[in-house]
């Protein structure tokens, strides 16, 4: 089963990123970084010269670097540019079903933001090239392993969200600048002051969701650390993990152990909650039950 570091979802500053993408280079036993802007192109003039360094650095160091699509794309310009990802000699995660035509002949995987729920769709995107398919987070098990199932007899993979924030929508609308008494136009770029997106709470003050520029996400990250035994037999062959702040390569290096079996998966989330002080964990969508409890 192999490690996949999803895009950083957040507004980082550029030294911030690039030290990050040279300790996963160095240090994290990821096989596979999905690495570009899903959120927010207005982002993306910050730090596009961090990105290039950052994929000679990854590539140097054995990992296969993955060039993500926008989320959702709705001006030429990111049309254009999601066309162009095509030209760039990376393999393309697409984000966006809009992308896809530009994909032709070349092989590409599918990002969890696309809905793919049942064994026809992903049947027609593996037919169209898919080589991997990361699910959307809400599925349950039973559908996980019924899609991983499929995706193995036809020679595709199957990742799965396995920590961090689940992405829940993408809207045209910026929640940060109206927070912030500002429009989409004119944001200031205020998401950048919450790294691992802005609470929001319910009027009765309880811990509700959080929101990331034009993203709503969920309050709790979900951590399937405990249950990496499981998906491993359902035939999952990798695990996406989200990145945040904390000790994000500590929580890599324990999802790998976890994999090999050197910990239990008890024993993983516990030891998961010391690298990740300021998260709460859940199971999400997994399991069937509420995806916003918390896991002890």
């Amino acid at each position: 089963m192999q490690l996949t570091l999803g895009p950083v979802l957040f507004h980082w500053p550029a030294e911030t990123l690039a030290d990050f993408y040279a300790r996963i280079a160095d240090e994290a036993p990821v096989e596979r970084v999905v690495i570009g802007e899903v959120v927010c192109s207005k982002r993306q003039p910050f730090y596009e010269d961090v990105l290039v360094t950052a994929i000679e650095r990854l590539q140097r160091a054995g990992k296969t670097v993955v060039a993500t699509s926008l989320a959702l794309p709705t001006l030429a310009r990111e049309r254009a540019a999601g066309k162009a990802l095509f030209a760039s000699g990376l393999e393309v995660e697409l984000e966006d079903l809009s992308t896809l035509a530009a994909a032709a002949d070349a092989p590409f995987s599918v990002g969890p933001l696309i809905n793919v729920y049942n064994e026809a769709t992903q049947a027609y995107l593996i037919g169209r090239g898919a080589r991997k398919i990361c699910l959307p987070p809400e599925l349950p098990f039973a559908s996980v392993e019924i899609l991983a199932r499929q995706a193995q007899a036809a020679g595709a993979g199957v990742e799965v969200w396995a920590y961090g924030r689940s992405p829940l929508a993408i809207s045209a609308r910026c929640y940060h600048a109206r927070v912030h008494g500002l429009s989409k136009d004119s944001c200031r770029f205020v998401c950048a002051t919450d790294p691992d997106g802005l609470l929001v709470k319910t009027v009765d003050g309880r811990d509700f969701l959080a929101v990331n520029g034009v993203q709503t996400l969920s309050n709790a990250y979900v951590n399937l650390i405990g249950d990496v035994d499981k998906l491993k037999a359902a035939g999952v062959t990798s695990l996406r993990l989200s990145p945040h702040t904390g000790d994000f390569i500590g929580l890599a290096k324990l999802f790998r152990a976890a994999i090999d079996g050197e910990v239990s998966g008890a024993e993983a989330l516990t030891r998961a909650h010391a690298l990740a002080p300021q998260a709460q964990f859940s199971h999400g969508f997994l399991l069937g039950t509420s995806g916003a409890e918390v896991l002890v």
